[in-house]
């Protein structure tokens, strides 16, 4: 059965991970799990993850864990850590952190299993810069004006129509190795963008918006 969490969830990797960041989200009560070695990040930041999941081949000293917290041990490698993490939670909306940077094999890895799972949670990427929500279907939020709304195909999609973006999106059809929706910008007003499926995509903005689109 997987650990089912009730509040907002961040699951932390090995990547480029912002203690500060950490802090903050715990003060919220945002639940931790470290992805295997992304124990170890929960650790440096000051702070005791709610479980720790994966292969547990990076995780420092795994009998002093076991000691402090739930350790869950999945030796299969057919998934990623990230993956196992996902699989074995539940959460009504799901940050990703430390699973971009440093690696770049480790990025694709985890955009991977972002296309996978963005059907069935909210799931979204925070790194130092930005915060890459997984959509499927419609979405519409207030930005300001030239604010960046980067909209990013995970597989071919088209979109049927946008308001509220410097550059409108009606009738492209985006997809990887083709035109994508990097690098647009908000006209202050409210942004609506509508593709004709639920392939997922990412939207993603500022990290300074990641409160907005967890409270979303």
């Amino acid at each position: 059965m997987p650990l089912v969490f009730a509040s907002p969830l961040a699951i932390v990797g090995g990547g480029t991970v912002d203690g500060a960041l950490l802090r903050e989200l715990a003060e919220k009560g945002v639940a931790l799990v470290g992805a295997d070695g992304g124990a170890d990040t929960i650790d440096a930041a000051g702070l005791l993850p709610d479980a720790v999941i994966g292969d547990l081949d990076s995780l420092t000293n795994r009998a002093a864990w076991e000691s402090r917290t739930r350790v869950i041990h999945i030796p299969e490698q057919i998934t990623t850590d990230f993956q196992k993490a996902l699989y074995s939670t539940e959460a009504p909306v799901t940050l990703a952190l430390g699973m971009t940077g440093k690696r770049l094999d480790h990025t694709l890895a985890a955009l991977s299993a972002v296309l996978q799972y963005a059907p069935t949670r909210r799931l979204m990427l925070v790194d130092e810069v930005d915060v890459a929500l997984a959509v499927t279907g419609c979405v519409s939020f207030e930005a300001g004006k030239r604010e960046r709304v980067s909209i990013h195909p995970l597989a071919p999609i088209r979109f049927v129509r946008s308001s509220g973006l410097f550059y409108p999106m009606d009738g492209l059809l985006l997809e990887p190795g083709g035109l994508i929706g990097t690098s647009n910008e908000g006209v202050g007003a409210r942004v609506e963008v509508e593709p004709e499926d639920e392939t997922p995509w990412l939207l993603i903005l500022g990290k300074e918006r990641l409160w907005d689109l967890v409270a979303a």
